[in-house]
């Protein structure tokens, strides 16, 4: 049966784009018992050799051999191309994050979606399916401290060897630096977790290197019905990989400190819970006692994909990275290059540019 949201035994998938997130992606795949690969394509043909599935050197091709689903692991500017010619097709699509280079994108797509009916789509904000973050949001919702009153949000890393020649920096193919590139994953989990922001502040530089994208962006962001606000770093100049996620409510606080990676570089995943104590005229006294849990599994990937094939088995629709969440973070990361008009004054070209929301 083909891919309209009914139950299937087993889903054919294909892989179009094979660099370290597809292998990741390939990975889980192999683990998941209703999933089947039956192909890939890759750029470069030597990226599949070891596969042991067919290569396919033109991704119409592997659409050709009719997948029930297809991860997009590609370069930020052929995701959009690629994703709606496998829905208008009736293949379910898996894209990874960015979904795109601007919030067109994300729309051509949603228009594609809308247009055929049936297919699912989702987008690989990662982030929401670690633990510490699930529990984290489980305690929030639950009300047990109060309404949340602000985020601060640290995501940083070192760039690594040759990070001036990484295909991200290239503003054509990425659409930006560090804040499309890693930055996104924090502003969807502010959304996540507090909802929409309708006003920004920013400040984006390069500050060390010497590529044409930002390697630093600093920006406010606040909702004006509810006064909630949220403050991010998004820094290729953090010398020591960092992810720290503070979430401030009215009777305690959380913080998520730490991120389970494929690179295993930032640290134990940590999530501290401290519920406010009080003085005899009700006042919060500083220092309560933090209660700390540690993942040590990163069961992320899987998490992600087992919930994907869910909601195309049993025909629901994605609650968690779809479409939706990827134009309203897609909006969130152009208001924020759009904020700061030096920076856009100082760059010849941004994808970003012209686009009025």
């Amino acid at each position: 049966m083909n891919s309209t949201g009914i139950k299937l035994s087993t889903l054919r998938v294909g892989i179009i784009g094979y660099g370290k997130i597809g292998k990741i992606r390939h990975e889980c795949i192999k683990k998941h018992p209703s999933l089947e690969l039956i192909g890939m394509c890759d750029l470069h043909p030597g990226a599949s050799q070891d596969s042991g599935v067919a290569f396919y050197p033109d991704y119409k091709e592997l659409l050709n051999a009719s997948p029930d689903i297809v991860f997009v692991c590609t370069y930020n500017c052929y995701i959009p191309e690629i994703t709606v010619e496998a829905i208008s097709r009736g293949i379910h699509a898996f894209t990874e994050k960015p979904p795109g280079r601007v919030v067109e994108d994300v729309i051509r797509i949603r228009d594609a979606a809308e247009k055929k009916g049936g297919v699912k789509v989702k987008f690989g904000f990662n982030h929401r399916y670690h633990e510490g973050i699930i529990e984290a949001k489980a305690i929030v919702d639950k009300g047990r401290f109060g309404k949340i009153m602000w985020m601060r949000g640290v995501y940083g890393k070192a760039g690594g060897p040759e990070y001036d020649k990484n295909w991200r920096n290239n503003r054509n193919l990425s659409g930006g630096g560090i804040l499309i590139d890693q930055g996104i994953h924090m502003l969807d989990l502010f959304r996540y977790f507090c909802g929409e922001f309708n006003e920004v502040k920013s400040f984006i530089g390069r500050s060390y290197w010497p590529v044409e994208v930002e390697d630093n962006v600093f920006a406010l962001l606040r909702n004006s019905e509810t006064g909630q606000t949220a403050m991010i770093h998004s820094s290729a100049t953090q010398w020591q990989h960092k992810f720290l996620l503070e979430i401030y409510m009215e009777r305690g606080y959380l913080e998520i400190d730490g991120i389970l990676s494929s690179t295993q570089t930032y640290g134990r995943e940590t999530l501290k819970i401290a519920k406010c104590v009080y003085d005899e005229n009700g006042y919060p006294l500083p220092n309560p006692q933090e209660i700390m849990t540690y993942y040590d599994n990163d069961n992320s990937w899987n998490t992600e994909i087992n919930d994907f094939v869910g909601c195309i088995k049993e025909n629901k629709p994605v609650t968690n990275g779809n479409i939706e969440d990827a134009i309203k973070t897609m909006e969130l990361v152009q208001r924020i290059y759009n904020d700061d008009e030096r920076w856009k004054l100082g760059n010849c070209f941004h994808p970003m540019e012209g686009v009025v929301l």
